[in-house]
């Protein structure tokens, strides 16, 4: 799933190891998810991805080489998405299925929400008003 938003940045990322993400960064996330497993860097142009779980939960930080957060994705239920996304889908996309859904939040605390579908994520303000469609990478 990750994230088609962050993805459409740069279609140059990179898997990376642990050992090669900057300390700020790499602490930042340590002490913000200590609780993480299944944790997975990449480095997409100047920034670094970080994909992980918590729980039953994927998500994923995008950080700056300063250490500074970009954005944050959390998976969520396709129940969990606003009504209005429910619904534009529904309207616009009747025979589709949401694959996976997800409440993505930017560095200044934007919310948007992200739904995928028939190959492409559909982008959502925080009330459900529908804002883009982006296809997805192959890459990913």
């Amino acid at each position: 799933m990750f994230s088609a938003t962050v993805i459409t940045l740069s279609a140059t990322a990179q898997k990376i190891k642990e050992s090669e993400v900057p300390l700020v960064i790499y602490e930042a996330f340590k002490k913000a998810h200590s609780n993480a497993k299944e944790v997975k860097w990449e480095k997409e142009a100047a920034n670094y991805e970080v994909e992980f779980e918590v729980g039953e939960t994927e998500q994923s930080i995008v950080y700056d080489a300063s250490g500074t957060l970009l954005e944050t994705e959390v998976e969520i239920k396709e129940s969990e998405l606003p009504t209005a996304v429910k619904a534009y889908i529904s309207k616009n996309y009747s025979a589709a299925k949401i694959k996976e859904s997800a409440r993505v939040t930017d560095g200044k605390g934007t919310t948007t929400y992200e739904a995928e579908i028939k190959g492409m994520d559909l982008i959502f303000d925080s009330t459900g008003k529908f804002i883009k469609e982006i296809k997805e990478s192959t890459e990913h």
